[in-house]
């Protein structure tokens, strides 16, 4: 099976865990890997207006993957998906941050590109409202279907 991986905002401003970073850690090396990352960028996106805080503008991954990415906004940048429709993928294995949010925005970019968004359901943390994730798993089950677990995915690359 053809798939890669999709590391949303993995970066210092978002606070990720240490148990998210080295979960993905471990997958780097084994599939092709895409991180995206959210710089402060007032005009473009009003994080200070609308919310009163805001990532650094200098913030870059904390995971090093194979191709790293800018977006500004919840949604990967178009250049992100163009990158991954390039690799004539069977799915995008989905992971990281903010599972209610940019997950949704980024499974919605994926499912309209034609590639099949699957949620690692191990490897995610929800924002602030619901750091357990299952707001964000639930609507991407109910959007997307497509979830997998460690176990499934250990299975998955040691049978590609």
């Amino acid at each position: 099976m053809r798939q890669a991986l999709l590391i949303i905002d993995v970066q210092p401003s978002f606070s990720p865990p240490q148990w998210l970073i080295d979960g993905i850690q471990l997958l780097i090396g084994k599939l092709p890997s895409v991180s995206t990352v959210e710089p402060h960028d007032e005009s473009r996106t009003p994080f200070q207006r609308q919310l009163g805080w805001h990532p650094t503008a200098d913030d870059d991954s904390l995971i090093a993957a194979d191709r790293i990415f800018i977006k500004f906004g919840d949604a990967p940048s178009p250049d992100t998906i163009e990158y991954l429709k390039s690799l004539n993928l069977d799915r995008v294995l989905v992971c990281g941050l903010q599972t209610e949010t940019c997950y949704l925005a980024a499974g919605f970019a994926l499912f309209d590109a034609g590639l099949k968004p699957t949620l690692l359901t191990e490897l995610t943390v929800g924002s602030s409202l619901d750091r357990s994730s299952s707001l964000g798993m639930r609507l991407w089950e109910h959007h997307f279907k497509h979830t997998l677990t460690s176990d499934e995915l250990r299975t998955c690359l040691q049978t590609s």
